[in-house]
């Protein structure tokens, strides 16, 4: 702490004087340093209302008033970091009207806001910062430039919440002064968006990073292939996005797909916020949209119609043809080139129309297809009851049936939860919800939050267990306000699930911290669902 360390030169100096009193200049200096970024009188700033809570966060009763001189400091300067200190002093430019310089210096100077990566050994892990808040400065300190993207949430839920305007507001721009020490419960807290049901613009996904990045969202699942459409360009299969990608639940006409420059942009924008996009091929079912582009992958030579419904479980590849095998190592092949992260989704869920037999073969086939890519696979639960190679992700999502998962985890894969009941963003919150299903029950902001992933299926434990995933489906979802409306509050609840300790998970405490970022979601132009349950501010 900044002015900690200058109390401290004031008290050795003046037993340097034989008496231990502090000379008066000496004095004068730090109530100087002091009052130079004092806050005015009855400002108020709290670190109580941050999501996800931090694991630990120590308020010291004062504040700092960020000044308009105010730069951000980045130690070391590489390219990395400063990028990061750019990202900040974006967040805060607009509402603050301060210039925000942003420049390379190992030694904090006061008033400024100073990211520096810790040296040596850090017990906060990848993801883990540490926050200073002092009456003369703010520091914030990780090991990895993720935790300081992290880190930088922190800071901006601890200003006040017209931070997140976007043109100027009048001000002070108080923090209570203090430290946090934080890090992730879990390593993987994601989001999963479905833009194969309903095809949604670059521009849309690019404002859901920066909402979901706000509460400490590290992972972007990206459903891209479904029975109503193929939304991706697969240089070596072009009828997969020309006729594939045409149409979407509903029957509205394209071209509904993502270039592979658009796709490679995307991926960069998350990069940046630390988020990493995980993209999904939906095999051997969920695939009419790849059986109405070529006739070859279809069993009998014919390709089925373009399909508009909603319905699920009657599509699949034929398993065995020549052809079959050449699209599944192509389109993977492509994939994988575009993605920098580690994982690849081969879906594999709801194959209602692939016998037991051939399902199996095909998961067992596909194995060996990723882990050529360079990839880890994913697929969605149901690979449990396929042999599984050492590595791979089994993402549970019904809760009816956690058989299909348990067998996954008894192979020694890891298990991604995000059962319906608990994560699934496309319920409905109560029975007066205009969009949203109920096939999984009512999932309001109290069962979306109030669990443990821990025990949350039976002989699938803490050690198990990667992450939590929400995920958003959306057949009754069509625009940008849809996908706010029925995201938020509730991701937030489930990013807290992941990240915070799990004796913190208390629904009373959260309920009155979360309704604080109604101002905050509504000064970011977010929608979210205004229920009673919250009492929002």
């Amino acid at each position: 702490m900044r002015y900690a360390a200058h109390l401290l030169v004031v008290l050795l100096l003046g037993a340097a004087c034989g008496n231990g009193a502090v000379p008066p200049d000496t004095a004068d200096a730090a109530a100087d340093v002091a009052s130079a970024f004092a806050c005015p009188p009855g400002t108020v700033a709290t670190m109580a209302n941050l999501v996800p809570l931090p694991v630990a966060s120590t308020p010291d009763g004062g504040q700092f008033c960020l000044p308009a001189s105010a730069a951000i400091e980045v130690n070391p300067p590489t390219p990395e970091l400063l990028a990061i200190g750019q990202y900040l002093a974006a967040q805060l430019r607009p509402a603050t009207g301060f210039a925000l310089e942003v420049r390379g210096t190992a030694t904090p100077q006061p008033g400024n806001i100073h990211l520096a990566k810790a040296q040596g050994k850090w017990a906060l892990g990848e993801e883990g910062y540490g926050l200073t808040i002092a009456a003369d400065g703010v520091t914030l300190t990780a090991a990895q430039p993720a935790g300081l993207m992290r880190g930088i949430q922190t800071l901006r839920q601890l200003l006040p919440a017209t931070i997140e305007a976007g043109t100027p507001q009048p001000g002070p721009w108080p923090l209570a002064t203090g430290t946090i020490h934080d890090q992730p419960r879990f390593a993987w807290r994601g989001l999963m968006l479905d833009v194969a049901r309903h095809f949604f613009a670059v521009a849309d996904v690019k404002r859901l990073i920066d909402a979901a990045a706000y509460y400490k969202i590290n992972r972007l699942h990206l459903h891209l292939t479904d029975d109503q459409g193929w939304r991706l360009v697969i240089t070596s299969w072009p009828q997969l996005s020309a006729l594939g990608g045409s149409t979407e639940v509903g029957g509205a006409t394209g071209p509904l797909f993502y270039s592979q420059a658009e796709f490679a942009d995307l991926v960069a924008y998350a990069a940046a916020r630390y988020i990493t996009v995980v993209p999904e091929i939906d095999m051997p079912g969920h695939s009419n949209a790849a059986l109405a582009s070529y006739a070859a992958l279809n069993c009998d030579n014919t390709a089925t119609a373009l399909y508009t419904g909603t319905e699920v479980g009657f599509s699949s590849l034929c398993i065995d043809a020549t052809p079959t095998t050449k699209f599944v190592g192509d389109v993977l092949g492509e994939v994988s080139k575009l993605t920098p992260g580690a994982w690849l989704h081969i879906g594999d869920d709801e194959a209602k129309s692939t016998s037991a037999a051939d399902y199996a073969s095909f998961v067992q086939a596909l194995q060996p297809m990723v882990a050529a890519t360079g990839k880890k696979l994913i697929g969605w639960a149901d690979i449990g009851h396929a042999t599984l190679t050492s590595g791979a992700i089994s993402q549970h999502w019904n809760p009816y049936d956690p058989t299909s998962v348990q067998l996954a985890v008894q192979q020694h894969a890891q298990a991604l939860l995000s059962p319906a009941n608990r994560a699934y963003l496309d319920m409905k919150y109560d029975a007066d919800t205009p969009l949203g299903q109920v096939w999984a029950g009512l999932v309001d902001e109290q069962q979306a939050y109030a669990w443990n992933p821990a025990t949350e299926v039976p002989g699938v434990g803490e050690a198990d267990i990667v992450g939590v995933e929400a995920a958003l489906w959306t057949e009754t979802i069509v625009t940008l306000a849809d996908i706010e409306v029925m995201t938020f509050p509730r991701l937030a609840g489930l990013a807290e699930v992941g990240w915070s300790p799990v004796a913190s998970n208390d629904w009373a405490g959260y309920r009155l911290r979360i309704a604080a970022h109604g101002p905050r979601l509504s000064a970011m132009g977010v929608g979210f669902y205004k229920s009673a349950r919250i009492p929002w501010e």
